[in-house]
């Protein structure tokens, strides 16, 4: 989780059983749903895959299906981004910084363990919700196709994202018994 350096909201990334990763902007009372609805989908439990949970019905409502409301202060919050074929989401972080260029000065990093992804994100004019284009402009991806106009780069398994003073952003990557940790130092268009 991190705070937005603009409004200081909290966002957050939170993992589903086998889809509906999410990405979830926190605001007082959050109640995201986990338990009841991953991503936008009730958990359904399937013997096939020995007791694994798959995406059961969707749930465009959840309020109705009993969620916990902390004695009427919690409200629902729906994501503000979903991955349908998990990714394993590990980091979010801003970037504080234009040591890649303005463009990216503020914008939102998330890391993924499943595929060593880096995503950018850019957030809307009031900063409550991305920006997303064309098959995202649903704030779902269906799949890795799906993903790649907000792939910033790649590598390993990233399990955390960090800038540090020197304004740049540091990853911490494994892959099999190695970890590293490697510094984006440029962006090549």
């Amino acid at each position: 989780m991190d705070f937005d350096p603009v409004t200081g909201n909290l966002w957050d990334t939170e993992n589903g059983p086998d889809y509906g990763d999410e990405i979830n902007l926190v605001k007082l009372g959050f109640n995201s749903g986990w338990g009841k609805v991953q991503g936008i989908c009730s958990p359904r439990y399937d013997p096939v895959r020995g007791g694994d949970f798959i995406a059961g019905e969707k749930l465009l409502n959840p309020n109705s299906h009993d969620l916990v409301d902390f004695d009427g202060k919690g409200k629902y919050s729906a994501p503000e981004f979903i991955w349908n074929k998990t990714v394993g989401p590990t980091a979010i972080t801003f970037l504080q910084s234009d040591k890649y260029g303005k463009e990216y000065k503020n914008d939102l990093f998330v890391g993924d363990n499943n595929n060593g992804c880096l995503y950018h994100f850019d957030l809307n004019k009031d900063r409550t919700g991305l920006c997303l284009k064309a098959v995202l402009e649903d704030k779902v991806a269906d799949s890795l196709q799906d993903l790649e106009g907000i792939i910033f780069g790649e590598n390993g398994k990233i399990s955390d994202i960090e800038v540090v003073p020197d304004e740049y952003l540091y990853l911490l990557s494994h892959h099999k018994n190695n970890v590293q940790i490697y510094k984006i130092v440029s962006i090549n268009f």
